[in-house]
């Protein structure tokens, strides 16, 4: 990066230095002394930008280079990247049988979704042509006037960041949302079911989520209950969780569970998945920030998060069973990303240590309440997601430090913070949650039995057990033997 001149006639702070050196040295014949008082002026030149409050004044005011926007676009890769890492840790717990009809239920919704979303997903969780509380419009269809003709218009008044790269972000939590909730069915679930119950619920259920969440709806800081959600506590978690819950429960256990108990087929598959999804989530809460320059304390407070859920996962598996396993390692770690996605950026250190803690408790205490009453959510999604999104938006509104909820761009919650404190910032969040439960786990109910009245939602016994691999896709993943 080039050199800005600071001074007037193009000199660089090098050439300055050199002319004044020069001058001052020009009478000075000792050796010593001259080396003496080269030392002394680089010295001085050093401390010289600290005094000069005057100079700094005179500064160009730094303008929108485009960081912002840059922060969504890496944000969204990363975002992405966590759908292929999804794929990989369900795909790891599965028979190898069924590996890759687990892996394509995450994959393909890349496609699905991704095109969707373009279409009208978008519009209709962030578009306000219906006035809606409760639901976006159709303005902003095939993204009509998204970031204006070249995609570089601000997205609001007060936000560096292009909308087109807003809405590109948001395309990435609008994939994996659903792809989530296959952990709950995998094994037994029709492909063909799943497309469309993928397509349906993604726009009744998440697109209103979203806009009652995120888009200046009913559920958050600009609507009637200012619920915080930093990157998805609410929308992502809950949702999904409590849709894989219904869903499983509605489509029913696998034939053979749980008398044919098996442990998963590739643990190594597990550690690669959660790694990229711990990799991938940088983006998914730290680029929530919306702002390149503060955006490093959300990183930091996922990341801690994270690691105190793997540890506090090992510790009790160490305490309880003598040994800490990889998978629970694995599974430690989602469970304190997942409890820190709704408070990144409200919360401090310490507490972002708390909430992976006590996320990863809970979510374990959960797992061994499921194997105990045996329901059949194949790999514990509504235990990791539902429980763990449940408890960090609870512990978001008991430990959310007021300097960080704005009233800039938090006014309700902001309020509520002002007037009642934590404890009001805790009623209004577990509002939103026994909402999004209510909504979510009606909506998902309805989508289900509405499928069924046209098609099947799993496959016969005899496809079961020959694999989903072959029935679905026409593909092993392995050499049948192994199976």
């Amino acid at each position: 990066m080039a050199f800005v001149p600071l001074v007037s006639g193009g000199f660089t702070p090098l050439t300055v230095f050199d002319r004044w050196r020069r001058r001052f040295l020009a009478g000075v014949q000792d050796p010593q002394l001259r080396r003496s008082a080269f030392v002394m002026i680089g010295i001085a030149a050093g401390l010289a930008p600290l005094m000069a409050g005057a100079a700094h004044a005179a500064l160009p005011k730094a303008v929108n280079d485009g960081a912002d926007t840059l922060l969504m676009l890496i944000g969204s890769a990363l975002v992405l990247l966590m759908t292929p890492g999804l794929a990989f840790f369900y795909g790891g717990f599965t028979r190898s049988k069924n590996v890759l009809n687990t892996m394509m239920m995450s994959f393909f919704l890349m496609g699905l979704i991704g095109v969707l979303w373009v279409v009208i997903g978008y519009s209709l969780a962030f578009d306000t042509g219906f006035n809606s509380p409760f639901i976006g419009g159709l303005g902003s269809m095939w993204m009509n006037g998204v970031g204006g003709e070249f995609g570089d218009a601000p997205l609001a008044d007060g936000f560096n960041l292009s909308a087109s790269s807003f809405a590109l972000f948001q395309g990435m939590f609008a994939i994996i949302t659903p792809a989530l909730i296959s952990g709950a069915i995998v094994e037994r679930v029709s492909f063909k079911a799943w497309f469309w119950f993928c397509l349906i619920w993604s726009l009744l259920i998440y697109s209103p989520m979203a806009k009652m969440v995120w888009g200046g709806g009913f559920l958050g800081p600009f609507g009637s209950v200012g619920a915080i959600d930093f990157a998805g506590g609410t929308v992502v978690h809950i949702a999904s969780g409590v849709a894989a819950l219904v869903a499983a429960a509605i489509i029913g256990e696998r034939s053979t569970w749980p008398n044919s108990k098996r442990p998963p087929h590739n643990v190594p598959f597990i550690l690669l998945g959660a790694g990229l999804l711990w990799f991938g989530w940088f983006g998914f809460n730290g680029a929530s920030m919306f702002a390149a320059k503060t955006a490093g304390y959300p990183f930091l407070t996922t990341t801690t998060s994270a690691s105190a859920g793997l540890l506090a996962w090992c510790l009790i598996e160490w305490f309880k069973d003598g040994k800490p396993t990889a998978v629970g390692a694995a599974t430690g770690a989602v469970a304190g990303l997942v409890g820190i996605t709704p408070g990144a950026g409200f919360v401090y250190m310490p507490q972002s240590i708390l909430i992976g803690a006590l996320t990863a408790l809970a979510c374990f205490i959960a797992v061994q309440i499921k194997a105990a009453i045996k329901f059949d959510d194949s790999l514990d999604t509504f235990m990791v997601h539902g429980v763990g999104g449940t408890v960090g938006a609870l512990l978001t509104g008991i430990l959310a430090a007021k300097s960080l909820v704005s009233a800039d761009y938090f006014p309700l919650s902001a309020k509520i913070m002002e007037e009642a404190g934590n404890a009001g910032l805790f009623i209004a969040q577990f509002k939103a949650v026994l909402f999004t439960y209510g909504f979510v786990g009606l909506g998902t109910a309805l989508i289900l039995w509405f499928l069924k009245l046209f098609m099947p939602l799993r496959v016969n016994e005899n496809d079961e057990e020959r694999g989903l691999d072959f029935v679905a896709h026409g593909e092993e993943a392995y050499d049948p033997m192994t199976n």
